[in-house]
């Protein structure tokens, strides 16, 4: 059997064929496209975040608005996967600016049980710096950085989802790993990078 790989402009068509249709009535649809939006979307909301319950929330809302919005989709316009990633961009933003400053708590990685106790507490540790020097960052810096960097979106796609021309992106995405890297350098040794592994 010969696994076809799909080519972005495949995906995004047989995301927007699945969108058509359930807007057609077709429920199945919508549990297929979900079960192929969801794990990105949810990722992405935690990492701009920091919290799992959040991250869920506003993956839910992100979808009940396409859910919402299906029968006037127009195919051509927008990816679906790029509508999306502004809404949950926008609904993250929304809950950032409504938070107190109140510790987040914090949300351990699952762990790899290949891994030793040590290493797994290695990697948590480096999970925690990571999600804390991300928290750290200016809103719009941390939402640029997570696009890019973590979710692997080009910088066009970026400013369509943020709503900025491609330059703000390129510096936001700039000024934000500048910040990350200044955030983590002190900890490179604590966190187990030695120079000999990572140059």
């Amino acid at each position: 059997m010969v696994m076809q790989i799909e080519t972005e402009d495949q995906t995004a068509d047989a995301e927007a064929a699945l969108l058509q249709r359930y807007a057609a009535g077709d429920p199945a649809a919508a549990r297929l496209l979900a079960v192929r939006l969801t794990p990105r979307l949810f990722g992405h909301a935690q990492r701009v975040l920091g919290d799992a319950a959040e991250a869920e929330d506003v993956t839910q809302e992100a979808l009940l608005r396409l859910w919402r919005i299906a029968p006037e989709w127009r195919s051509g316009e927008a990816k679906v996967t790029t509508w999306l990633y502004r809404v949950v961009a926008n609904l993250c933003t929304d809950r950032l600016r409504k938070r107190v400053s109140t510790p987040l708590d914090e949300v351990a990685e699952p762990a790899d049980p290949a891994l030793s106790a040590h290493q797994r507490l290695q990697d948590t540790a480096r999970m925690d710096a990571l999600q804390a020097a991300l928290d750290s960052l200016p809103d719009r810096q941390r939402q640029a950085v997570v696009l890019r960097h973590i979710d692997g979106l080009a910088n066009p796609e970026i400013a369509v989802i943020l709503e900025v021309g491609v330059e703000a992106v390129e510096s936001l995405t700039a000024r934000g790993k500048r910040a990350l890297s200044a955030a983590l350098a002190g900890k490179r040794e604590a966190l187990g990078y030695d120079d000999e592994q990572h140059g």
